[in-house]
């Protein structure tokens, strides 16, 4: 490295692509982070969430990969084993609409992508270990989750059974719901269906109780995460009760967590691909039709709770389970098959959504909760709940009564109050007590609870159930790019895993790709195999995984490079992953997933450990200034901010935009994260070859906490740059002197001491910050500070120059995580013979240096303060409360007045009461 070390000490300027080329042909002979096992050190396993190859890399993969990238370095330089490794989650919709734009193949558009944005990801100078790369798309990756399947077939957690989609009939594929617009496929533009077809379905509820539980485990994971997991798993305790149907051999069966409400149910409501709403189809056209109308539109949860409610009473008869009374049956078209068992009990009093559809089609409104405070009135007029309560009732019993006038007021108010959201805004949702519930008025929702539940079980009528929100993970997808179901179906024996010693189910990537149909699904011939149980003629499943299938296991594959399984023995050396990072958009899906997908491997004996990750960090969004100009129909063009100049007044404030081809005015938008809709983005590799790498990653990491949105300015990144050159300058200047003597920490002066306790303080703080708090914006601002103070330093005594050594050295170190490439090159100007990559320790703080001689304590009088006073770091509480009374802005304070108290809080404050 010597001659490196030469070409940098005789150029004075900082020059970040002479810098970064040099330091990365170096990691790259030195294979400077490929990795083993290592038993006698402690592993670090550091894991940013694999990005798509979409073709370049956009200033969200810089932020991830530089917190990633930043954690890994100073966990290498605390002594640990670090696992740093890089893939590409290379399946899915958007290489196939790329392909469609483009006229090429999926496979050709993605590995074209891979091979640009790994240039650009080493040009970051990230310390991955490439050994370890792979896309989800390689045979090579896939052939083991198709072998997970096989297995997971044979022990009844997969599992095939029909389901109610999104069907586009014009691109003959199932949409997603983010993929229905309006009622409409978001590419086709054509009317969505709901389409009952036969889907593979995964068995994560079965697993539903454990992630629950596992989500007490993590304390490393944010609490916003853990709350949105515990809600889309929904773990609620209610009971499942059986309605008989007139007529009919077999029940209703509905699950509600409000049995409490039960005797306010005035019809049930079935979806419409319902058996019995098909039964009853079948002698009304007009029922017919409707049920026909309701297979358009999304099925999302979304969608379901804001689309208009429709319905239509299907004749049928239920047979309420205590009162006996006769309830009618109808059509919703917010129920849906898919979820519980396609039938909702009814009580539109204290539920809003059947409110809303109860008003619409005047059915009849029973209210049988009321709050404590309806109670309380009724009480205090004497009134019997066994009577019977209406709200007219009510309120025509309070008119009357002969009571205290106050009182009758109060509980008039009340009830008004209750009768106008029951008839005229909304459902009464809370809980509360029963009311026009026979045997059960008076009760609370507990006592309500525990005694239907005792009854309806005792008669058969129905039974305690804990029921999940959570639904099996249907991972078919009838699309193309991605990896075979490895599934052959023969008309004599069924559908059947394909062999394991047939694996993998190789997906043809040399096809010609319209997006209307699948490939697969087209080739007669690619279908075609024999039956692996009779011989006989047979075919493969040309549906395809769900892409979270990929994305759910690589975390464990990169453990195992080469394994001859899907992992091996050394997964359990580096499992699980210490630190994962990734934006909380994946907070529910594909964490959960990943999640689950961990206790399979665990349950398939691969993995020893319970959960995947035991700490998450989730990095805010890269937000940036929009402009745009209006056309004549109102539509905006959206201008790119590198196209636009800002002028600002006198006072640095913005005033305007023009477009910098034409001079002429643009209209400044407001902040939004960076994205292709809005034209905002900023090219990663333009910033890189203008300013060099360590600057932007200097300015992501500075800019903004992590966890919270970073907005995009090139001024900003201009002063990191300039920062930079700073301190190249200081390390360069201070290395050309002839000699370096060590500190000699007996002998140092009271400046020199006071910079090398800043010093101290500094590696004590950056320490912190990076390590435990991830912090990383003001460990760099301290840096900053010290750089500062270092300016202003100016002694060139043999003890000045060596503080100065310390603390230029120290911040060689203390900035490596952030910017590897200038650390690596100014730890050679400063005469190193070894990198900083070679057994470099991070800097410890002295205790010695962190002592002070003095402190400088905050004076109050009565709350407010009056001044500050210096002392020596040693000095009594009674030396402190002297000093302070003797200071002349406090005496003025304190004449005439008799001091009550002093509270001396050392090397903080003196608090003088008085009055």
């Amino acid at each position: 490295m010597q001659d490196s070390h030469e070409q940098v000490s005789n150029e004075q300027g900082y020059q970040p692509q002479a810098v970064e080329a040099a330091a990365q042909q170096y990691w790259s002979a030195q294979r400077a982070y490929e990795v083993v096992e290592d038993p006698s050190r402690p592993k670090f396993y550091c894991l940013a969430m694999l990005p798509y190859p979409s073709g370049a890399l956009h200033m969200g993969h810089v932020r991830n990969y530089t917190i990633g990238d930043v954690i890994s370095r100073f966990q290498r330089m605390n002594g640990r084993n670090v696992l740093q490794p890089m893939g590409w989650d290379a399946f899915g919709l958007p290489a196939e609409n790329a392909a469609i734009k483009n006229r090429t193949a999926p496979a050709k558009w993605t590995y074209r992508n891979i091979e640009h944005m790994r240039e650009q990801l080493k040009r970051m100078g990230f310390a991955y270990d490439w050994t370890r790369e792979f896309a989800t798309c390689t045979p090579q990756y896939y052939r083991w989750e198709q072998l997970m399947f096989t297995r997971l077939m044979k022990k009844g957690l997969a599992y095939r059974k029909n389901a109610v989609v999104n069907w586009d009939p014009v691109d003959q594929t199932v949409l997603a719901n983010e993929q229905v617009i309006d009622g409409r496929g978001w590419r086709s533009g054509a009317l969505v269906e709901k389409r009952e077809i036969p889907q593979w379905f995964l068995k994560i509820t079965d697993y539903a109780q454990e992630l629950l539980e596992g989500l007490d485990t993590l304390p490393g994971w944010p609490d916003a995460v853990k709350t949105m997991q515990r809600n889309w798993i929904g773990r609620s305790e209610g009971m499942e009760i059986h309605f008989p149907v007139e007529g009919e051999a077999e029940p209703l069966t509905v699950f509600t967590t409000r049995p409490d409400t039960l005797m306010g149910v005035s019809f049930v409501s079935i979806a419409g691909e319902h058996p019995l709403a098909l039964k009853a189809a079948q002698g009304d056209q007009r029922l017919a039709t409707f049920l026909e109308e309701l297979k358009h539109g999304g099925v999302s949860e979304a969608e379901l709770e804001t689309q208009e409610k429709r319905g239509m009473d299907t004749g049928l008869r239920a047979i309420h389970p205590v009162t006996g009374e006769p309830i009618p049956v109808w059509v919703a078209n917010f129920v849906l098959m898919g979820y519980g068992t396609g039938a909702v009990m009814a009580v539109p009093g204290h539920d809003q959504r059947d409110w809303e559809f109860a008003q619409k089609y005047s059915l009849p409104i029973r209210m049988v909760i009321v709050d404590r405070g309806v109670v309380d009135a009724l009480v205090e007029i004497g009134h019997d709940l066994k009577t019977g309560v209406r709200a007219d009732a009510m309120r025509n019993a309070l008119e009357g009564a002969q009571t205290d006038p106050v009182a009758t007021s109060a509980a008039l108010g009340t009830v008004q109050e209750f009768e106008r959201r029951i008839q005229q805004d909304a459902a009464f949702t809370e809980r509360g007590t029963l009311v026009n519930s026979g045997d059960y008025d008076g009760m609370d929702f507990a006592q309500a609870f525990e005694a239907l539940a005792e009854r309806l079980e005792r008669e058969g009528k129905g039974q305690r159930r804990v029921n999940w929100r959570l639904r099996d993970w249907g991972v078919s997808r009838q699309r193309y790019w991605g990896c075979p179901i490895p599934v052959i179906y023969c008309a004599r024996c069924g559908a059947l895993p394909v062999p394991e010693d047939q694996l993998p189910v190789v997906l043809p990537e040399d096809v010609e790709f319209s997006g209307v149909q699948s490939p697969i699904k087209a080739d007669p011939e690619w279908r075609k195999c024999a039956c692996p149980q009779c011989g006989g003629p047979a075919e493969r499943e040309t549906d395809t995984f769900d892409t979270f299938m990929e994305s759910s296991w690589y975390y464990a594959r990169y453990t195992s490079p080469g394994a001859d399984a899907m992992v091996d023995g050394r997964a359990n050396y580096w499992l699980p992953v210490d630190q994962y990072i990734g934006g909380i958009e994946h907070a529910i899906l594909h964490l959960l997933y990943f999640r689950f997908y961990h206790k399979l491997l665990r349950d398939a004996g691969l993995v020893h450990s319970d959960e995947p990750a035991t700490n998450l960090l989730c990095q805010g969004m890269v937000i940036a200034e929009t402009f745009y100009r209006e056309n004549a129909d109102g539509s905006k063009d959206w201008i790119n901010p590198a196209d636009v100049e800002i002028e600002r007044d006198e006072r640095a404030r913005v005033v305007g935009a023009r477009l910098k081809s034409d001079g002429q005015s643009v209209q400044i938008g407001g902040i939004e994260k960076m994205s292709k809709s809005k034209n905002n983005g900023v090219d990663p590799q333009a910033m890189v070859e203008k300013f060099g790498a360590d600057t932007v990653r200097l300015f992501s990491m500075f800019a903004a906490p992590p966890e919270q949105s970073l907005e995009w300015s090139e001024a900003g990144v201009e002063g990191m740059a300039r920062f930079l050159r700073r301190f190249w300058r200081e390390v360069v200047t201070h290395a050309a002197q002839p000699d370096h003597p060590a500190v000699d920490p007996a002998h140092l002066d009271a400046g020199q001491k006071a910079l090398r306790r800043q010093l101290h303080e500094t590696i004590q703080k950056v320490g912190d910050d990076l390590g435990r708090r991830h912090a990383f914006n003001t460990a760099i601002a301290a840096l900053m500070e010290l750089l500062n103070a270092l300016g202003k330093f100016t002694d060139m005594s043999e003890q000045g120059r060596a503080v100065r050594h310390e603390a230029l050295e120290a911040m060689v170190l203390l900035l490596n995580p952030v910017v590897p490439h200038v650390s690596h090159a100014l730890w050679q100007v400063l005469g190193h013979p070894e990198t900083v990559l070679e057994n470099v320790a991070w800097p410890q703080p002295d205790p010695a240096a962190l002592v002070r001689d003095s402190v400088t304590l905050a004076v109050q009088v009565n709350g407010k303060l009056r001044a500050t006073i210096e002392l020596p770091a040693n000095a009594s509480k009674e030396e402190a409360e002297a000093a302070a009374r003797a200071h002349p802005n406090v005496a003025v304070f304190l004449e005439g007045q008799t001091v009550r108290k002093v509270i001396v809080v050392p090397g903080k404050i003196v608090n003088i009461v008085a009055g």
